[in-house]
């Protein structure tokens, strides 16, 4: 009788994915096809994946689908990557559109969105596309809500909001909440990846880059605290956040910290500050956090994943953010060695595709066929890691 070692289904919570330039063009009206085509190379993408050879494994379904089999990686939650039609820039951090930018800038979302609903029905047990919105007119990002729904797209990617964009409201405002009411009707999960997208429009000086790593996680973190605190998963108790590429130990301390904030409100005051009965929710942050947040952990070190009891293994999901440098990408295996060989079994089964499968819909019935072909096993993840491969880029590799 013949036995095979039990194997992992893989689910990266954090791809990224996009079209070329030639094939948004398809997806674009006749009308908007002469200002593409003025438009086209006038923008500067900062990042190195788009540079070179590797830039086909953002389209490339052979490409990539054998990239992710070799990685062992079944199926990906999909962000974009490229530069749609009339960005300034990469999407993954492009400024919000001023007022008088946002009619065409829309245009270059829902092609984004178009080639999309195909790229995810090429292959849609492994593909879970998020699409995009934008939150300067609700009523419009509520229309690219049903619109990605109706053409299998079940998820949306949250723009944050910049402290210098004034005219588009922040999160907590309640003028979206049609927008979670729709989101929350659809059974859309709502995920905010960090990125470009709610930071200040940094002066060109030669630390810029440095001030967006430092503090991109603070701007993407703060959704957090800006739904919750409004109120927002109160009045829409289905509805679902997911953070994703944020890191995930900052989490212990902020509900601490929130929680306390929160003890302080029921008695009336935060020190000598009043607080409004309004205010005071009927359950504590941390409360709010086990039922409507999880955490899409990219590229976790070990000291990383030593966060995630706290916070709680039904709360966390494994990301690769494939294919970008920082990725774990060509060594996936490597990296879940390091940094989970002494985890059991079972926990690693929900970090690694239980609770992608119940948060984003994933049928791990149909992706378990293809994760016998690919997937590690579960010795091979349990093996330490004993050296760093040569040319890993990844700071899963570097830090503690």
């Amino acid at each position: 009788m013949v036995t095979t070692a039990p194997k992992y289904t893989i689910i990266s919570s954090d791809c990224h994915a996009g079209g070329n330039h030639a094939q948004y063009r398809e997806y674009l009206s006749d009308k908007h096809k002469e200002d593409f085509d003025a438009w086209r190379g006038k923008y500067k993408n900062p990042f190195r994946d788009l540079q070179d050879d590797g830039r086909s494994r953002n389209w490339d379904n052979d490409r990539r689908n054998g990239d992710l089999d070799r990685e062992g990686i079944a199926a990906e939650v999909v962000f974009p990557n490229t530069v749609p039609p009339f960005f300034p820039t990469g999407v993954v951090v492009a400024p919000a559109p001023r007022p008088e930018d946002l009619e065409i800038r829309l245009v270059g979302i829902r092609a984004h969105n178009r080639w999309l609903a195909d790229f995810v029905a090429a292959f849609p047990e492994r593909r879970f596309g998020l699409g995009q919105i934008f939150l300067n007119d609700v009523d419009e990002a509520i229309a690219d809500v049903r619109w990605c729904k109706a053409h299998g797209i079940n998820g949306v990617l949250l723009p944050g909001v910049s402290p210098d964009t004034p005219w588009i409201d922040p999160l907590f405002s309640a003028k979206y909440d049609p927008l979670w009411a729709v989101c929350q009707e659809l059974d859309m999960p709502v995920t905010h990846h960090s990125g470009g997208s709610g930071l200040p429009d940094y002066p060109n000086t030669p630390i810029r880059n440095l001030l967006f790593v430092m503090e991109t996680s603070f701007f993407c973190n703060r959704a957090l605290w800006h739904l919750l605190w409004s109120g927002v998963f109160e009045r829409f108790p289905a509805l679902k956040l997911i953070l994703t590429e944020q890191g995930a130990s900052w989490v212990p301390g902020v509900l601490k910290n929130m929680d306390g904030l929160y003890a302080q409100m029921v008695a009336g005051r935060i020190g000598e500050l009043g607080v409004p009965a309004e205010a005071v929710m009927p359950r504590s942050p941390s409360e709010y956090f086990r039922t409507n947040v999880w955490i899409g952990a990219s590229f976790p070190s070990p000291a990383e994943a030593a966060s995630f009891r706290d916070i709680g293994l039904d709360k966390i999901m494994w990301g690769s953010d494939y294919p970008h440098h920082e990725s774990v990408s060509p060594f996936t295996t490597e990296s879940l060695r390091r940094s989970f060989a002494d985890w059991p079994e079972a926990d690693l089964r929900r970090i690694f595709s239980e609770n992608a499968a119940a948060v984003y819909g994933f049928d791990l019935v149909a992706l378990g066929a293809l994760a016998e072909r690919i997937g590690p096993t579960v010795d091979e993840i349990a093996t330490p890691l004993e050296a760093i491969p040569t040319g890993a880029t990844s700071p899963a590799f570097f830090r503690d």
